[in-house]
């Protein structure tokens, strides 16, 4: 999940209707789910952190600080559920690029860091609240061929084309074209978690996806230089129930 800063927000006040705040949030976090982490290019949500759904939080519906950015499985998993932010792990508050630890099966775990920090409940907590625990179901088109459907094969497939890329730039190791050019497919597939978990011992790479991904390199969540995560995350905008982890 990838840690990002919305920042202060664009207007003053509260936006009314909150759809108007859908060009703002793209333009600070990038077309992106701010869980699954995929690139969604329509149909992207302004998701409430406290659901608009419930009375109790129906004064926050308007509030800049409790938008992200999510997907239609993601913002349909989490609906109107309860939020109890001292229980759960979220990328514009806490460091969740140390919380999670993505596998080339398309699973999502707890980290050994996030364990090791007694942190695993509240990671196994934002995997429900998203869905992003639920296996992947098969998929086949008329001629039989595998589809990508569900968020853990695409999880999957992102996984493979890092990979295909790392292998270019492996093969051509001076080459600043084909890192650019993993790059520009990053961008497009999404799945920042998953190119930083591929290239983990590349810090270049890893500089150039903290740089192109919008809104993370401004949320201090790793070292400019050596791209180590920071943790517990600086929480710049002193967010409630920040800094977790």
């Amino acid at each position: 999940m990838r840690p990002i800063r919305r920042g202060p927000s664009p207007i003053a006040g509260d936006f009314s209707p909150y759809t108007q705040a859908q060009a703002h949030l793209v333009t600070q976090l990038g077309p992106y789910c701010s869980y699954c982490e995929r690139r969604v290019a329509t149909q992207l949500a302004v998701e409430h952190i406290q659901p608009k759904g419930l009375p109790a939080y129906a004064h926050l519906i308007g509030r800049w600080d409790n938008y992200l950015l999510a997907c239609v499985n993601c913002n349909a998993c989490k609906k109107d559920k309860d939020v109890v932010l001292s229980d759960i792990l979220l990328p514009d508050r806490d460091n969740t690029s140390v919380a999670f630890s993505y596998q080339p099966d398309g699973k999502i775990l707890p980290s050994t860091q996030c364990t090791q920090s007694g942190m695993a409940q509240h990671a196994r907590n934002t995997l429900a609240l998203t869905g992003l625990d639920k296996p992947s179901t098969t998929h086949l088109d008329p001629n039989s061929r595998y589809v990508a459907l569900d968020r853990v094969s695409q999880r999957m497939e992102a996984w493979m084309v890092a990979e295909e890329a790392r292998a270019d730039i492996e093969a051509s190791p001076g080459n600043n074209a084909v890192r650019r050019s993993a790059i520009r497919t990053a961008q497009g597939y999404g799945f920042f978690s998953i190119w930083m978990t591929v290239f983990q011992h590349d810090p270049d790479m890893r500089k150039r996806l903290i740089q192109a991904f919008p809104g993370t390199q401004d949320s201090g969540c790793f070292d400019p230089v050596t791209t180590d995560p920071v943790s517990p995350a600086p929480n710049p905008d002193d967010l409630p129930k920040g800094a977790k982890i």
